[in-house]
Formats: structure tokens, sequence, C-alpha cells
């Protein structure tokens, strides 16, 4: 497979030499001189983290209010935090390269001191030892930064995360997008980094599972109230060797808020300028912390409607198709904690989300729906419990117990209206169940010079169920079972920090962890991942990560129902058969499957020229084997390809027809009935681990925070260059994915900006998705990309009004559209649904008032 484009290849030199050009303006002392007044803490937190140039994470349900006092002298960061806090009841604790403000309580020993933390452990992404730092980019989305910009839910986030593709399972998706980066089925959202798929892409809440949603191994990251988030962490790299199977593209793992007192409700309405996708958005939070403990509950309403395509100019080559689904959703987050004893935390994590979605396309070329159309629509409920116990054993060791249960249902029909005359199609279901079970410790081993050695061990139990349930047809039904048993390692060793004094070296951090995962009846696999960070200076640092991935085959794919369809050869482009004879197209599931395999590497450089300024510059490269494909894309070209000359059984033995006759459960035919001697040739489509796959690139991220005109100003950057290709089958051509239609484009980037004084933030973004070539079609043809720009206003006055909060925000303000593409069927989208929206020119209004 090829290397970087010519295009890729600059940028990664570009990145590389500026990172390195300006490391020798880095060395600066750990300690520095601070000179802060006593003003509102959360300005005061943010002069801190400018004058060192590190990074505070600081809730703002927990500073809100509070004051803190002023501070002269010279302290190391952490130093200078606590001095702030004095008084406050808050702590901080270090966190990687982080610093996270968090509550205390009062400890039993009747002396005032404060003893254990309110909200537990600290959830790191990318590790299982506590503190350690992650030897890969990690992006962090701060939830109220995001609500600041206009951004009302966790998939509104993620959507506009460089590294997610919007291909897979997701709303708003086109009946023309293949089957690999297309479904709508049951309305959700999932994650899909790098897009190579949302079952390769691991999401996490809390650090743990959830269940599956509709049929391809996706999480619903819709049904999380965004009032309840915290913040989200994504680690686009291998991570199989620490959570097991679909880490390979990565994993992001939504973080809950553990602190919340008070009540706080929002009403959010807005719409499109050019018609449709009228939202109306209502969520209640409250909170309550005490003692020894603390419960939020969180409830979101959402609720939109169609976008239809007479709604967009470029739709007029469609008429009647509904671009993007009316969808209602309800969703509740309960989270809390409770100290059972000294050192012994029970922890609970719920959720229920409820959703319904509606949409319509017609069946006739003119659009007209009242002559014929179809209606989809679709409702799914979901549950999951995930309760844990965390219990501090003594000389800094820790016990991790937690448990996961969960159901998801997606319940969906496409029923026909012929003029006066309604068929009904039935409904079938994908109810997804999901078990887990899993004891962990971690703690210190030995001292080494630059801290402790530290190792998390674990074991675990998964298992998961998939029910396709069909009355109508029951013959398509499927039920499958898949469990998995796991047993995991990780050390930390710190050998040189920056306290030490070394010439040359600031900080060297080594990492290493291993995990054996068995999956009966399938196979067993062993990930390892190593990690080395080193910092020739501080404020300078190289990370380097190296790991093998996998994702176990999904139970659809091994459980469907084999599908026959006997037609003539010129359907699938056979010539020079006899007259009368026929074709035998297989394709279903393939209870032989193995997993997918994956080998992935990154190095960052991560660079801190100045206070408050943040860049980094990852390169990374993942080579897939053995993925899971229908090996031919197009079954007119099964019989002329010579790529799929292994796939096709020429000239058939009676017995070879009679057994690929009775493998098959559901059997169409177009040629009015079924001769087995008549059968010339059978061909092979059933899923098979026959694709190899390529992907690699370049992230780029700043982040940058100081003052401007008496105000604090907050500037990020998040960029992606992306590569990929594919050979789909052994023999078969490589071709490029990454840059063409209906797969990820080779550069995204999203740079936000926002200023604070006083009562008023004033925010905005902007976001770039390259264009791509739609190779469908000869000649191939550019589709021209989208630059969108969002602003947004937020006040939140205090005197009479204070705790009332008003946002209005205009996303894509100058109303960019998507670039028409070529449509063969009359219900085709007219643009690539996986990069571009038809949103348009999108104008919100939020008030809030917090009690």
């Amino acid at each position: 497979m090829s290397r970087y484009s010519p295009r890729t290849r600059a940028h990664i030199l570009l990145s590389a030499a500026a990172l390195l050009a300006a490391s020798p303006a880095c060395a600066e002392a750990p300690v520095q001189a601070y000179d802060i007044p006593s003003q509102p803490l959360s300005v005061a937190l943010s002069a801190a983290a400018q004058r060192a140039g590190v990074s505070i994470i600081a809730p703002s349900e927990l500073v809100e209010g509070r004051r803190a006092p002023a501070i002269s002298g010279r302290y190391e960061p952490i130093d200078a935090i606590r001095r702030l806090l004095e008084g406050s009841g808050l702590v901080v604790e270090r966190a990687g390269d982080n610093y996270v403000i968090k509550r205390a309580v009062r400890g039993d020993n009747g002396d005032g001191s404060y003893g254990t933390y309110a909200d537990g452990e600290i959830v790191v992404t990318g590790t299982r030892i506590r503190g350690a730092p992650v030897a890969s980019t990690l992006v962090r989305l701060n939830a109220e930064a995001a609500r600041n910009t206009g951004q009302a839910s966790v998939a509104d986030i993620l959507r506009a995360v460089p590294q997610n593709f919007g291909g897979g399972q997701n709303p708003g998706i086109g009946n023309n997008v293949p089957e690999a980066n297309g479904s709508n089925i049951g309305g959700s959202s999932s994650i899909n980094l790098r897009g190579l798929g949302s079952d390769a892409t691991l999401t996490l809440l809390n650090g743990r599972r959830l269940p599956y949603s509709a049929a391809f191994q996706s999480v619903d990251i819709s049904a999380i109230p965004l009032d309840a988030v915290d913040r989200i962490e994504i680690v686009a790299d291998g991570a199989s060797a620490l959570y097991g199977s679909d880490a390979v593209a990565g994993v992001a793992n939504i973080v809950l808020k553990r602190d919340f007192d008070g009540i706080r409700t929002s009403a959010r309405l807005g719409a499109s300028t050019d018609g449709g996708n009228f939202q109306q958005q209502y969520d209640l939070v409250g909170g309550k912390t005490w003692k020894d403990g603390g419960l939020l509950v969180a409830y979101e309403f959402a609720r939109n409607t169609r976008i239809l395509s007479r709604q967009r100019d470029y739709g007029a080559v469609v008429p009647g198709v509904t671009f993007f689904p009316l969808i209602k959703r309800h969703s509740v987050m309960v989270t809390g904690y409770q100290d059972l004893a000294p050192g012994v935390t029970l922890a609970l994590d719920a959720l229920y989300g409820r959703r319904s979605t509606q949409t319509e396309f017609p069946l006739n070329p003119a659009g007209d729906l009242a002559v014929s159309r179809a209606e989809a629509n679709t409702s799914s409920r979901s549950f999951v419990l995930a309760p844990s116990l965390k219990a501090e054993l003594g000389g800094g060791w820790r016990l991790l117990a937690s448990a996961m249960y969960g159901k998801d249902r997606a319940v969906f029909g496409t029923d026909q209206v012929l003029g006066a005359t309604f068929i009904d199609g039935g409904n079938a279901c994908y109810c997804n169940t999901g078990y887990a079970g899993e004891i962990g410790g971690d703690g210190p081993l030995f001292a080494l010079p630059g801290g402790d050695a530290q190792l998390a061990i674990g074991a675990g139990w998964r298992k998961n169920v998939l029910r396709r349930s069909a009355p109508l047809t029951p013959n398509r039904n499927v039920l499958g079972k898949q469990d998995s048993r796991y047993a995991y390692g990780e050390i930390n060793l710190p050998f040189v920090s920056p306290d030490m004094g070394v010439g040359g070296i600031a900080r060297l951090n080594l990492s290493a962890a291993l995990r054996h995962e068995r999956y009966p009846g399938i196979d067993n696999v062993t990930t390892p991942k190593i990690g080395l960070i080193y910092a020739p200076v501080e404020g300078f640092s190289l990370k380097g990560s190296w790991g093998k991935s996998f994702r176990a085959p999904t139970l659809l794919q091994l459980n469907s129902v084999t599908g026959g369809l006997v037609s003539p050869p010129a359907n699938f482009g056979g010539t020079g058969f006899a007259p009368g004879a026929t074709v035998l197209f297989l394709n279903g599931g393939n209870s032989q499957l193995k997993p997918e395999r994956a080998e992935s590497w990154s190095v960052t450089a991560a660079l801190e020229p100045a206070r408050g300024l943040r860049i980094e510059a990852g390169v990374f490269r993942t080579t897939y084997k053995d993925r899971i494909v229908t090996p031919i894309l197009r079954s007119v070209q099964a019989l002329s390809n010579p790529d799929f000359a292994d796939l096709v059984l020429r000239a058939p033995s009676p017995a070879q027809v009679a057994a690929a006759l009775a493998s098959v459960d559901v059997l169409t035919n177009t040629v009015g009935g079924v001769n087995p001697a008549n059968i010339a040739a059978i061909v092979n489509n059933a899923y098979a681990n026959a694709a190899a796959q390529a992907i690699e690139g370049v992230d780029l991220l700043a982040s940058y925070a100081g003052e401007l005109a008496g105000g604090a100003l907050s500037l990020s950057a998040n960029a992606s260059l992306l590569d990929s290709e594919q050979q789909r089958g052994p023999g078969q051509a490589v071709t490029n994915l990454a840059g063409t239609i209906f797969n990820p484009p080779n550069f995204r980037g999203r740079l936000t900006a926002s200023w604070a004084k006083g009562p008023v933030n004033l925010a905005a973004a902007v976001n770039h998705i390259d264009g791509v070539r739609d190779t469908r079609f000869v000649p191939e043809r550019g589709v021209r990309g989208m630059t969108t720009f969002d602003f947004a206003i937020r006040l939140q006055p205090g005197g009479g009004a204070r705790g009332f909060d008003l946002l209005l925000a205009v996303e894509n303000a100058f109303n960019a559209k998507p670039d028409p593409i070529r449509t063969t069927l009359f219900y085709d989208y007219p643009y690539d649904s996986t990069n571009y929206a038809a949103t348009g020119r999108f104008v919100s209004l939020t008030l809030a008032k917090t009690w």
C-alpha cells in the first residue's frame, strides 16, 4: 500500500520542523512568580493556569460564587493552586499533565482536616493507573466550553470533532451510502473515529462500557443528557490492550459530573432559516452533595422536525425525499456516590433513553407522496445500570469492582402507501442486551528515581446478546450470544521527573500494558501496548506508542441468515452462458469469522513555547487486516471482474448446487422458478475476513489562554490530516478511501475562540471539511468541501438577575451548502450525507436559570 500523499508529507514535515525549531525556547522552570489579587475563584484559577502554562479542570458548579485569596510569591503550579483554594472546601489533584479541582469532604477525625474526595477517582482516558501520563494524543472537550459555542447535545459536540467521521450509525445518512458507512436504524448517534467504523470505536461512560445500539454494535451517545456531562476525552489510538475489543480506532470516554448543588432548568428553541429542522429542547438537572456522598439527576427532552428535499434548492432533483428525520427523545441520567466506610465508596451511574423517529420517501420518480410512498418509523428504548465499589487498601493501593447491565431495544418498520392502499410492512426489533463485571486494582510497586512504579491489574467478563425478531418474516430472525473473559495488566515506570534536575532529560516515562481475552468458539487474543514519554526540557516533550488491537466479529456478522438470489448471469456481469442459465448469489452471516486485527503506532510532539500556549502534532498509522466485509462491493461485477474469481464456482456439480441451496434461509429469484439444473455458477458473497486497510495521518492540536481588553481570551484548534486505503479481498486492487465520496476527507479542522468579561461571553468557531472525489462514475468528479462559521453570545448577569443564563447562537452563519452529486435513483440524497449536512444556517436561543 502507498504511503502519505505529497500534501500530507508536507504538512508532517512542516509541523515537525516548527515544533523542533521552537523547542529551545521552552526551558522554563516549574517554579513561577505569581502576583494574583483577591478575585472570583474562576478568574484567579484562569490567571494561574495562564501564568504556569498548565491546564486546570475546574467545573463551573464548584467554583461559581467562590472568591480566591490574594497570593504573591514563587510557587510550583500545584502549590499556587492550593493557596488559591484555601478556605473554599475544594482540593486539587494532578491527573497526567492536568490539574483537577474537586470538592473535599471532612474526615472523621474531627479536627477539621479534609480527607477523601467527594467525587472519588479521577477518570483519565488511555490508562488504568491513577495520575499516569498518556503516551498518545488526547483530545479533551469541555462540556461548558462547547455550550458557549452553541452546541446543545453530546452528539453535537462529537459531530464537530475533526477525528470523527459522520458515516456509520447516525441519523441523516442517505440511502445511496454503502452499508459500510451508512446506517440509520433507530435514529441513534455514534462515534466513528478515523472512519474505521462505529463498531471499531469504543465508547465509554465514566470509563465503563454501554450496551450496543441497533444492529452494528455502536453506542448511542445522543441518549446522554449534556447537563450531566463534565467533559469528553478521546484517545484516537489503538487501545485494546487497555479496554479490549472495538478499540481499534480509539476510545471516547464521556465523563460525568460528580458534584452539583442546586437546580438548573433550560429551554432552547431553534430552526434552520431555509426551512425545516425546528428544534426544541428542555433540560432539568438537580443535584445535592453531603458530607460523604452526592447525587445528580438530569433530564433532557429534544424534538426536531424533518428537513425535506423541497426546502433545499439542491433537493429539486429528488422531490418528496426526507433529508433528515423527525426525532423525538427523552433521556434521564442518574449518577451518585456514597461513602460506606472510611476509604470505601459505592457509586452508581444509571441511564434511560426513549426515542422515536419518522421519515418518508417516494416510490415514484415524480416524488408525488400522494401517489406512492414509504414511511419508515422507529422507536427505541434503552437503559443501563453501572454500579461500582471502590476501596482504599492502604499503601496507595485501591481496589475497584464494577458491573454493567443494560438493554437497547430498537423497533423499526417500513410501510407502503399506494394511493388509498396501505401495506403494513410489519416491525422488526434489534434487541441488544449487555452484561459486564470487572474487578481490578492499582497502586505503587517500588520506588524509582522519578517516582513510584505503579501497577494496575484486573480481570473481567462480558456478554452481549442480539435478537432480531420480525413476526412477518420469521425466516430472517437472528439470535446471537457472545461472551468473553479477560485479564489485563499495566505498568507505569517514571525514570526521570522534572524535580531531579537531570541535564537533557526533564522527564522520562515508560508504560506498558498487556491484555488477554478469550472468546469461546471464536479465538483467543493477546494485545500489547507500549508507551514512552521523553521531555528534554520542561515545556517540550515527545510521546510515542505502539500496540495491537482487535475487533471481535459482530453478532449480526456471525449469525445473519443466509440469503440466496437466483437471477440471470447478465445481472452479475456474466457473458457466454447457455440460454436459460442462472446464477445463485449467496450472502449473509458466517459463523466461522475470526477477529479483525490491527497494529498501530503514533509519535506526538508537544510544545509549550509561552505561558498559556500549547501545541501538539502527532503522526499516526494503523494497519488493519482480516477486516470483515462482503468481498464483492458491486454485485453487477461479480462475474466480470477477475478480482472475484476465487468467490465464483463455475459449472458446479449437482451435489454442490444442492448443498448451496440447502444452506439458504431466504431464497429470492427473478426467473419465475428455480431449476437446480440451470444454475451455472455459485457466487459466495457472505461476510469474510477478507479486507486489509491502512490509515495514516497527522493530528494537530493547539490551545491558548490569555487576556485581551481586560477579559479572558481562549483559543483552540484541532485539525486532522488523513490518508487511508483498502484492499477488499486477496488479489483485489488497492483503492483509496479517504478523500473519496462517502468516506472521510483528507483534511478536516475546527478553530474556536472565546472571550469572556464579566457577564458576557463571546464565542466563534470555523469548521472546514475538505472536498472529496466522486469515484462512482467515469470520469470522476470533484465534490466541493464546506467551510462554516458559528457565532454565539452568552449573558450570565449578576445582581437581581443572578442565575439567569441567555445564549444566542448562529451555526453556519453564512449558509454554506453541500455540493450536489449525481443521483441514479429518485430517492437518493443529492449530496454526500456522511460529510456534509443539509442543516444550513441554524439560529437558536437558550434561556436557563440556576437556583
